[in-house]
């Protein structure tokens, strides 16, 4: 017979056994059949084990509550999974897990919303830390969230045939979009736009040409990759993704812009962070990389919507925009795309409308899928003044693209419209020059409009003389209309110095008022603080900079004629405009528009490298700025202090020029004008500094500078690095392209890495707009279309560094 085992290994063993049930129990709550939550504030849910994930109900601002699962750890709870998108629920709503699976009913008991099972009743819920709720019973899993995903994959989670991804509608909405993201039955993995309200698939805008057709599950694992399996469990292909260890929340989502992302989230330990570092931060899974360039479907309206165009911000995100001359169709959602604010061209034979219409100058812009003709000019010497007629006399014609010779034109409405700097030609968007669209087209519509106006004032006669009351009616009504004309009329001319211009006139105590007492700084400059403030027109409220010049300038105030009077006579898409003034005494202010995404400098500067696209197209937009006040504007401006400080970018990140209080503008019959230096330290050109009269080419010395700074993303002058020979950014740069070594410009930036020619052709540019002698420098006119392309780019000579000689 067998001894018996010492106590204490029996001990062990108990103890063992106890720590094997307790470690079982831990990884898995069971939710028993009867437990419910109730859609209220009091944020009640089903947590996972270890608190990685939560089962419950997130209110979804004022619209009503949203039954979902939700990263629980995250400061930022996202959500993860969704039960009924489409059908937001209001607060007293429940759920419940019966034998029959979950249950969601409103209010009034009406069902919203159940699970459904199959194979057997529910014994109990489970939420895992995996982020996968199940509902089981002792031999099966019933079903699971993580077999009918919304928009999110979780590591461990696997798609298989006919499985799809709907990108919820908006940041902020998440009833179902306009993309599908499918594992075909096929076998094909395939990015789709969805046509809705009637939930089927549109037009494919991804795979890649590598993709193969015989998948049969794509599976996120462990190690954070994304890999498409056939039906032997092989892999056929890998999804462009990067791996992450255990200590990183992963989860892979099709975004509300079309867009299939990867991202990865620490999971944080160290409670005194209170998750300030637990953020969510972009993998290398961005398909497609640029949506605007490749959602070319074959109908509907793209990206971005019908007559609008799609172009990408610095967060690799689709802006969508509308031409000039067309508006959104609803302010509150920019992808439902735009309508026109004119009356369309009249079809009707000489009507003569076409007067009446010119184009809108749209670069690097395209609506691919709008043609309807196709023009081929002998040759290219005039022929864009032909593709503009030949669309001017056609009525069906709503715009044209033009290139070397070529001319489209484009039918209404138009689709698929993008716009970037690799993009070849340009869009000429037709538009009504009276701007509006309650006028009538043509000779027939102008003698209609005669015709209602005489039988208005027989009308008004036969009322005068019928009825005191109805003269007493007519005439309040026509005070009512006088007056809303006046008041939309009411713009205060400048006096004394200013030219006529439709500026407002505001008095100080209406900009303190707006501005909240001066109370929350943009930015502050030597001469001048900026601060942000709200303005009401025509009972609509409008954002506004508020540009406050200090006292102890204002005593002469020059720089303050010089800013109103140099831009408050432009009008240019890359200069910020000037919407009024306020001259009281020694109180002397300029409202501007609001440029929501701030300066050049923070965008420039900032811990991460913008987008190379993004500064590719700041670069070309702030050039064309400077060409227009070089040679497009009614007078001729140097603007004379060119810097990031002092180039603005709009909401889609747009240039646009300001700050001209040093601005100097030349007479009609000047080039050239004697000053004292202005402008800023390593912008300034050398022609200041020896008594030399200055031209437009001190503007452009400027520029040279700051399209270096762009390309670099590091300031012109740093004291701060590893090797003296970098120190001034002009001088660096020069070695680097003489010596062939372009590449360490551009060092740890993948992007610019990659478009190398480009980054030559740019340094370039620079190299010659920093020339000493002002006469080597090229005019903006020419940097422009150097930078598009359409010049050849000379060699340049050594720019002498009059920097670094003083």
């Amino acid at each position: 017979m067998a001894s018996l085992a010492p106590p204490y290994i029996l001990c062990f063993f108990l103890l063992f056994m106890l720590l094997l049930c307790s470690s079982t129990a831990q990884a898995q709550r069971n939710i028993s059949l009867g437990s419910s939550l109730t859609a209220a504030n009091n944020n009640l849910f089903w947590e996972s084990p270890y608190g990685h994930f939560a089962f419950g109900f997130q209110q979804i601002g004022k619209d009503g509550f949203l039954l979902a699962i939700w990263f629980n750890k995250i400061p930022e709870r996202t959500i993860a999974w969704s039960a009924n998108r489409d059908n937001l629920v209001q607060q007293g709503s429940k759920l419940e897990l019966t034998k029959l699976g979950l249950v969601l009913k409103d209010p009034k008991g009406n069902q919203i919303w159940a699970s459904g099972i199959s194979g057997g009743d529910v014994a109990y819920g489970a939420m895992l830390d995996t982020g996968n709720f199940v509902l089981a019973n002792s031999s099966a899993h019933l079903w699971e969230s993580f077999k009918e995903p919304t928009d999110t994959l979780l590591v461990g989670q696997t798609m298989s045939l006919n499985t799809r991804l709907v990108a919820r509608y908006s940041k902020t909405n998440y009833s179902s979009g306009r993309f599908y993201f499918i594992l075909q039955s096929d076998g094909n993995l395939m990015l789709y736009t969805r046509n809705s309200p009637l939930d089927a698939t549109n037009s494919a805008y991804w795979p890649a040409s590598d993709t193969p057709n015989n998948g049969f599950q794509l599976i996120f694992n462990q190690s954070g990759y994304l890999n498409l399996e056939d039906k032997n469990g092989s892999i056929v292909y890998t999804l462009p993704s990067k791996g992450a260890t255990r200590d990183f929340y992963q989860r892979a989502t099709l975004e509300y812009d079309g867009v299939f992302r990867q991202y990865v989230c620490p999971k944080s330990s160290d409670q005194s962070s209170n998750g300030e570092n637990m953020v969510w931060t972009r993998s290398s899974t961005t398909i497609p990389f640029n949506i605007c360039l490749v959602i070319i479907q074959r109908t509907g309206g793209g990206a971005c919507g019908f007559n609008s165009y799609c172009i990408i911000n610095s967060e690799l995100r689709p802006t969508c925009l509308c031409p000039e001359g067309y508006t959104y169709i609803d302010p509150n959602d920019d992808t439902k795309g735009c309508k026109q604010t004119f009356e369309a061209q009249s079809c009707d034979e000489g009507s003569g409308d076409a007067d009446d219409f010119d184009f809108v100058n749209m670069e690097h812009t395209d609506w691919p899928l709008s043609d309807y003709e196709h023009l081929q000019m002998a040759s290219e010497s005039g022929s864009e003044d032909k593709c503009r007629k030949a669309c001017l006399v056609d009525c069906f014609c709503a715009a044209v693209t033009f290139y070397k010779g070529d001319c489209w034109k484009k039918r209404s409405p138009l689709s698929n419209g993008m716009s970037d700097p690799y993009l070849s030609g340009k869009a000429l968007v037709k538009r009504r020059t009276h701007n509006s669209t309650s006028k009538a087209g043509g000779t027939n519509a102008r003698k209609k409009d005669q015709s209602n106006h005489s039988t208005l004032v027989l009308s008004g006669i036969v009322l005068l003389s019928s009825s005191v009351f109805f003269n007493v009616l007519l005439l309040a009504a026509d005070f009512l209309v006088l007056f809303r004309i006046c008041k939309k009329a009411k713009v205060i001319k400048p006096n004394g110095f200013l030219p006529e211009m439709n500026l407002h006139s505001f008095t100080y105590a209406k900009l303190e008022a707006a501005t909240s007492g001066f109370k929350e700084v943009l930015g502050r400059g030597a001469s001048s603080s900026v601060f942000k403030g709200v303005l009401t027109f025509d009972d609509n409220q409008f954002m506004v900079a508020v540009k406050k010049l200090e006292h102890k300038v204002n005593e002469n105030g020059q720089e303050f004629k010089a800013e109103v009077t140099s831009i408050g006579c432009t009008n240019h898409k890359n200069l910020v405009q000037l919407i009024g003034f306020c001259d009281e005494g020694l109180h002397k202010l300029l409202i501007y528009e609001y440029m929501s995404n701030g300066s050049l400098a923070t965008f420039l500067f900032g811990p991460s490298k913008p987008n190379w696209l993004l500064r590719v197209q700041i670069a070309l937009g702030t050039a064309r700025g400077l060409f227009y006040l070089h040679e497009e504007c009614s007078t001729q401006i140097l603007h004379c202090d060119i810097k990031p400080q002092n180039i603005l970018l709009d909401d889609s990140y747009t240039a646009r020029i300001s700050d001209f209080g040093l601005a100097k503008i030349l007479k009609m019959d000047q080039t050239r004008t004697t000053t004292g230096i202005r402008g800023t330290k390593g912008y300034v050109a050398p022609e200041w500094f020896r008594n030399m009269p200055v031209t437009v080419k001190v503007d452009v010395y400027s520029y040279g500078i700051l399209l270096l700074e762009l390309i670099c993303c590091r300031k012109n002058i740093e004291e701060d690095v590893k090797d003296d020979t970098q120190m001034i950014l002009a001088d660096w740069a020069y070695d680097c392209y003489a010596s062939g070594k372009l590449d360490f410009l551009v060092e740890n930036d993948c992007e610019a890495s990659q478009e190398m020619k480009m980054v030559e052709k740019y340094v370039m540019v620079a190299l010659w707009c920093i020339q000493e002698d002002p006469s080597l420098r090229p005019t903006m006119k020419k940097v422009v279309l150097m930078l598009e392309g359409t010049i050849e780019v000379p060699v340049p000579p050594y720019p002498t560094s009059f920097i670094s000689s003083i």
